[in-house]
Parts: structure tokens; C-alpha cells; sequence
């Protein structure tokens, strides 16, 4: 009898849901806005309705339940902390939603980690035997796929590549505290403020895809914004793929929806820096899964890595 899953994403702009099989399709979906505000319990609320609204949809009563959640996560208490969503601080999502659904077997990763393993499972990473996922939007985050498994680390904070220091000397201040990050370089809005700083005419609610827009139009400040930021991200692939000895990066997000104004200078700066004989190989793909690469994700860890991944 098939299986299906309960899957979970949960992010700083949006919550889904979705009834996943075995195979990866998703068979019913729902989502919400990430409520705003410090109160974690109207925050829970959204997550409560949108799995109602989908095990409504479905009408099928899941096997278990996969979560992907904005990070840092720890695995071992089962909380999340997520920096683009105050009002969870140590929030035992893994608890709470056992409690939900009397008892349903829950996984919880972080949604790097369920990006990357949406892409190998069902997207632009099938095949691969060492990758890394990125997802480049309002922040910058990863996962990896090492030995054909996901690889969460010790806490199940691996490959936090957007936390990657690439301009040690004069970078801007981070959300998590350092300096000169890859998300303060590459992240959609860092995108829009460094081009404004630079005179970038604009509406007060351009945002990233604004900036595209301008750029493929032909606008200098906006493709040079792109140029810096393909090559903030291509110094995190190139230091991670060092690191872990990767064949593969997979790159989603809405950034990489601008398609080669990041790709170019990305690709040009890993022929510069990616010149180990072992990274000869090394190739960057745009993600083919889009926003449901963490859903897929989460579902297969629900199901199980070995059985997801056969």
C-alpha cells in the first residue's frame, strides 16, 4: 500500500503544507503568510491551520510527518530558532506537532538541508553522490548531500554556506552576529540596498526582482549588484566544495530566478578559485524543483532517507 506523508515548510515569509507520496508528488497543498510579531503561539496557529486545511483537502490520514524549518534547528532537543522568525526561540516544533497529530512519527530538518534533498531526490541533483543545495532569496542557506545521504551535522546545522565570510575586511554587519557574511552580499534585499547605496533610482518597494528587471533592461548598478553577488556565492561553493569534495551545487531561491545575471559571474568566479585538481569536475545548476524543493524534501525524510532515495 502506498504511503503518504504530512510535509512541512516552514520559512520567514511562508508556511506550507502538503500530502506527499512516496514517489514525491504532492497530492494536496496549502499555504499561509509567516505571521509577524513575538507571540510563537500565533505563529504555531498558522502552521495548525495550514496542516488542517491540507489533511482536510487530502481527506488521507498520514504515516508521518516531515518538517522543514528555517534554522538554526537543534535535532536533538527537537526546537527551532529561526532568525527571520522572532517569535520562535528554542519552539519545540518536533513536540508540538506529535501532540497535533496524536503520536504521528515527526522529522525535523532545516530547510537548507530539505532543499538539497528535494533536488536530489526528485530535481536537478538526482544522481548525485555529493552536493550541496543553496537557496539564495531574503537570506542565503544550504544543505548537503554527502555519500548519497543528507548530512545534517552534529546539531543539524550543516552547511550554513550563507554564513560564510567573504569580505572579512569591510563587510556589513549580519543578522547572525558576524560580518561580512554571503548573505549581507548576495540575499535579495542586500541586493537592492548595496544598489541603491550606489544611486539606483528606485521605487520605495522594488525588491529583487525590481532590480532583474533593471538589470537585463541594461542598467549598469543593478547588474553590478548581480556580479557581486555571483561572486559572493561562488566563493561559499568553492570554500564548501573544498571542504566536502563536491561534484555538484544546485541553486534555487528567488535570486536565482535571475538566471545568468548571477550565473555568469558566479561560474567566472569558480574557474578562478576552483582550481584543485579534485573540484575539476565541479559543476553549479540552477534548482529545477522551485518552492516546492522543501516540501519534497521534508517528505523524504519522513519516509526515510534509505527508502527515499533509492
Amino acid at each position: 500500500m502506498a504511503r503518504t506523508v504530512l510535509a512541512l515548510d516552514v520559512g520567514g515569509t511562508k508556511i506550507a503544507a502538503g500530502i506527499v507520496d512516496e514517489t514525491g508528488a504532492i497530492l494536496a497543498g496549502s499555504s499561509r503568510p509567516t505571521p509577524a510579531g513575538d507571540d510563537p503561539e500565533v505563529t504555531f496557529d498558522a502552521v495548525r491551520a495550514a496542516t488542517d486545511e491540507v489533511l482536510d483537502a487530502g481527506e488521507i490520514r498520514v504515516d508521518a510527518v516531515g518538517i522543514s524549518c528555517a534554522g538554526p534547528v537543534d535535532l536533538i532537543a527537537g526546537t527551532v530558532s529561526p532568525i527571520n522568525i522572532a517569535s520562535w526561540r528554542g519552539f519545540p516544533l518536533r513536540d508540538r506537532m506529535r501532540e497535533l497529530l496524536d503520536d504521528v512519527p515527526v522529522e525535523l530538518a532545516g530547510d537548507g538541508l530539505c532543499m538539497a534533498m528535494g533536488e536530489h531526490w526528485a530535481g536537478a541533483g538526482r544522481g548525485s553522490g555529493s552536493m550541496l543545495g543553496m537557496v539564495v532569496s531574503t537570506g542565503v542557506g544550504g544543505g548537503l548531500v554527502l555519500g548519497g545521504q543528507p548530512f545534517p551535522g552534529r546539531t543539524g546545522n550543516a552547511a550554513h554556506v550563507g554564513h560564510v565570510v567573504v569580505e572579512p575586511a569591510d563587510g556589513l554587519p549580519c543578522s547572525c552576529g558576524g560580518r561580512g557574511c554571503v548573505e549581507t552580499v548576495a540575499s535579495g534585499p542586500n541586493l537592492v540596498r548595496w544598489a541603491r547605496r550606489q544611486g539606483w533610482q528606485a521605487p520605495e518597494h522594488a525588491d529583487a526582482a525590481h532590480l532583474a528587471a533593471a538589470a537585463t533592461a541594461g542598467d549598469e548598478l543593478p547588474r553590478a549588484a548581480f556580479r557581486r553577488g555571483g561572486r559572493a556565492v561562488a566563493l561559499a561553493v568553492v570554500a564548501a566544495a573544498a571542504v566536502c569534495d563536491l561534484e555538484l551545487t544546485v541553486i534555487g531561491g528567488g535570486v536565482a530566478q535571475a538566471g545568468d545575471l548571477l550565473f555568469e559571474p558566479l561560474r567566472e568566479t569558480l574557474a578562478e578559485h576552483a582550481r584543485l585538481s579534485f573540484l575539476d569536475e565541479l559543476r553549479v545548476l540552477p534548482a529545477t524543483l522551485g518552492s516546492q524543493a522543501g516540501l519534497i524534501g521534508a517528505a523524504g525524510l519522513a519516509l526515510g532517507a534509505r527508502e527515499a532515495y533509492r
